[in-house]
């Protein structure tokens, strides 16, 4: 079953040929969520009807752009949650794809375990929105961060990332 996770790990991938070709899919996909809240059903279609008039060239253009250009838009969350020099960093790290490894979850293409695609393909295994929702929780700081920087790029990922950030956020109003 796909859920708003799955779907969110595969917009915020470096756009791929078969992303492209598949919009009408996504689309459906999203459509079909179960427990979607209309505003993340919206911005998930904003996202995909602006997506679907661009070029595989053009959408990978401001993909690099809004990602690849700026560390500050970084995908990779300990980046905004240590600093440089932090030798925490290292070990968050490891932890992380520890967690992953003692779950079976595999990480393909010798991805860093912080990638925030990665870890949302990863909560797209959980069983149970709780889960789910208690482990985004981790990320909802590194999430508002990256969507802010990306709000003052007027950059289009900005409203895939604060669905994330939202999601974190779900954890504390459940507790």
């Amino acid at each position: 079953m796909t859920n708003i996770y799955k779907v969110l790990a595969v917009l915020l991938e470096y756009p791929r040929k078969e992303l492209v070709e598949s919009w009408d899919e996504v689309q459906q996909l999203v459509s079909a969520l179960p427990n979607l809240e209309e505003e993340d059903k919206s911005k998930l279609t904003d996202f995909i009807n602006w997506a679907a008039k661009l070029s595989l060239t053009a959408l990978q253009a401001k993909y690099v752009d809004s990602f690849d250009m700026t560390a500050e838009n970084s995908l990779y969350l300990t980046y905004h949650l240590f600093d440089e020099q932090d030798r925490d960093r290292g070990p968050a790290l490891i932890e992380l794809a520890e967690l992953y490894k003692s779950t079976g979850f595999e990480i393909s293409d010798g991805e860093l375990p912080d990638y925030l695609p990665l870890i949302l393909e990863y909560v797209s295994t959980m069983d149970d929105a709780s889960s789910a929702h208690a482990f985004l929780q981790q990320t909802a700081q590194a999430a508002d961060i990256i969507a802010s920087n990306l709000e003052k790029n007027a950059s289009p990922y900005a409203p895939l990332v604060r669905i994330v950030e939202h999601h974190g956020l779900l954890a504390d109003i459940a507790a």
